[in-house]
């Protein structure tokens, strides 16, 4: 028994400590955006690379869903004589839940753990050192411009994430399905509220900056050799999907 609760003491210290050193390194992070020199290209490259090239994959993902809910909600409320609703239940899900989550989710995987690997991979070699040796900052010059990067690529990438999840779903319920389409354009617009879209914008702005904060902190404090940026890499992706689920639960109660 005491060696049980030895090992959940040391196991609680070690996750508060994980977690002050996270919050420290995007206190340093953030803060050094404000202090020259400015890595514009550098912002402008990582946008890139987060935003543009996990387009297809937010596009893909986006219009099954719509057309999985256009399916699914079809179904549902025809039992209750409520189809004219299809596109105030697809829009109010998209919007609120499942555009932030699952962007946030595709990112991650696509761009967070590549992340991770490349800087766990500048660690290992001591390329962060080199950079250190030259009087660069490697927090301002490696880890800076992804994190804003993040948070601005993120919201966008939802936004794109939205439009292409109604069209699955106008494409299912009106014209698979038959449901009118002006009862699924008006049931949208008098559903969708300012709340509903300032939350998933809140949601995405959050959720953009806790997948680049926790992919750059674990490749930044990755251990030796491969096995260290193969376990960074795999923490990652683990702790930024659960946070983000996390994070969904507390923003969704604060927005209700």
């Amino acid at each position: 028994m005491a060696t049980f609760i030895h090992r959940v003491g040391r196991r609680t210290l070690d996750t508060v400590q994980e977690v002050g050193r996270m919050q420290l390194f995007m206190l340093q992070a953030m803060g050094l955006f404000f202090v020259p020199p400015y890595y514009i290209w550098n912002i402008i490259r990582q946008a890139y690379f987060i935003g543009v090239r996990s387009g297809s994959i937010v596009v893909l993902t986006g219009a099954f869903t719509g057309m999985v809910l256009g399916l699914q909600g079809y179904y549902t409320l025809r039992k209750f004589g409520a189809d004219s609703a299809l596109g105030s239940a697809v829009a109010l899900s998209l919007i609120r839940e499942l555009g932030p989550v699952l962007t946030a989710l595709m990112v991650t995987g696509r761009a967070g753990s590549a992340i991770t690997a490349e800087i766990g991979i500048m660690r290992i070699t001591e390329q962060l050192d080199a950079l250190d040796t030259m009087a660069i900052n490697p927090v301002q010059y490696v880890v800076m411009p992804k994190m804003i990067a993040g948070v601005i690529s993120v919201p966008l990438l939802t936004a794109i994430f939205d439009v292409i999840g109604i069209l699955g779903g106008y494409l299912v319920g009106v014209v698979l399905l038959g449901v009118s389409s002006g009862s699924y354009f008006s049931g949208m617009v008098q559903s969708v509220e300012s709340l509903d879209v300032n939350g998933g914008i809140v949601k995405s702005l959050v959720f953009g900056l806790t997948v680049t904060l926790v992919a750059c902190f674990k490749g930044y404090t990755t251990g030796r050799g491969a096995e260290g940026v193969s376990a960074a890499t795999t923490q990652a992706v683990v702790l930024s999907s659960v946070l983000v689920l996390a994070w969904d639960y507390i923003l969704t109660s604060f927005f209700m």
